[in-house]
């Protein structure tokens, strides 16, 4: 059992990178509108994308997601060519799960990237679920130390659990009593912890509960991105016998809330959270929509998956299309600033 996780995490790239039917592409940002100026009236050499977030500056609201990490030298070069060019362009990185490294050790080379990013914002990775099966305080502080970590991403993924458990008995779907738990890390560690789903969304429900047990970092991850639940469909596919157990990850593929929608419900909830918004977003334009719907941080990752498989430099120019992108959006609402943009609905075109 050493390697499943390795394996899985080999599996889940090769799937999302090989097969367009796992992005939902539900376009969810292209139903809100901003308002177009004709006469900005700014130059737009004078637009400033830089933004700051847990107390670290960047070039502008980027952070891109987290995707993976293993033992496996694809994962490892992945994964430096990610810190090398986030260090380059001054966004934030998220690693993906760190569990990987409890089964191989050395997993740990994919994420010891502090050496490459000396000053990037990182973020840790862990199954939120884990705290109900064995992990602790411990483990927690661990990928934190090995990531030399600004924050801790606990990240909550009960559709893609139960798709899992649904066919080969990988998942673990008992969610019992988690946010207590979660509360409790939070309590013990020096860094903030960020509540992150992996493409279904939160509701105000769920938000309650953060801010109750006095949390208040969330990544929205809502549907409209990858389904991760298409990925678990495609990748037991070809080893279940059972049509009717494969078939349930085809059927969630599209469960969620959207993250335009979640966004807008959560920023309006509650000034108290601080929201990331994933899921969905693929372009600046997107990014310019998030953040005037409350998002303090845009999270991307799909666009960064092959580029990360090739080269730093490849990296790189993905996320300066993104500024690009982005600047222009801001210069196009005749915009200065991000904080400008933030939360302002009068640039939204209302229905």
């Amino acid at each position: 059992m050493k390697k499943e996780t390795d394996k899985r995490k080999l599996e889940h790239i090769e799937i999302v990178n090989s097969n367009k039917d796992v992005d939902c592409n539900d376009r969810y940002f292209d139903d809100v509108q901003l308002i177009h100026r004709a006469l900005p009236e700014i130059d737009l050499a004078d637009v400033n994308t830089s933004c700051s977030f847990l107390g670290k500056s960047l070039s502008f609201p980027l952070l891109i997601s987290p995707m993976t990490g293993g033992s496996n030298n694809v994962i490892i070069q992945a994964n430096k060519n990610l810190a090398i060019a986030a260090e380059q362009c001054g966004v934030a990185l998220g690693v993906g799960s760190q569990r990987v490294l409890f089964e191989e050790s050395k997993a740990k080379d994919s994420f010891q990237l502090r050496q490459y990013a000396p000053n990037t914002l990182l973020f840790a990775n862990l199954g939120a679920i884990q705290l109900n099966y064995g992990f602790g305080i411990k483990e927690c502080q661990e990928v934190i130390n090995i990531l030399d970590a600004d924050a801790l991403i606990l990240h909550l993924n009960p559709l893609q659990e139960t798709i899992q458990q649904s066919k080969n008995t990988e998942g673990n779907t008992n969610f019992s009593n988690l946010i207590e738990k979660i509360a409790d890390i939070q309590s013990r560690l020096n860094v903030p912890v960020i509540l992150k789903e992996v493409g279904s969304g939160f509701s105000t429900t769920d938000a309650d509960l953060v801010l109750r047990h006095g949390l208040k970092y969330i990544d929205i991850a809502g549907q409209g991105g990858t389904s991760w639940s298409m990925v678990e469909h495609l990748r037991n596919k070809q080893s279940t016998e059972n049509q009717v157990q494969s078939d349930l990850g085809l059927t969630f593929k599209s469960w969620g809330i959207p993250t335009p929608k979640c966004l807008e419900i959560l920023s309006a909830h509650s000034e108290e959270l601080t929201l990331i918004a994933s899921g969905g977003l693929r372009n600046g334009i997107d990014m310019g929509k998030a953040i005037v719907l409350g998002a303090s941080l845009c999270g991307i990752a799909n666009p960064f998956l092959e580029p990360a498989l090739q080269s730093p430099e490849s990296v790189v120019k993905i996320i300066e299309q993104l500024r690009q992108e982005f600047s222009t959006t801001l210069f196009l609402l005749g915009c200065k600033t991000v904080p400008s943009v933030f939360k302002n609905r009068s640039l939204l075109l209302e229905p």
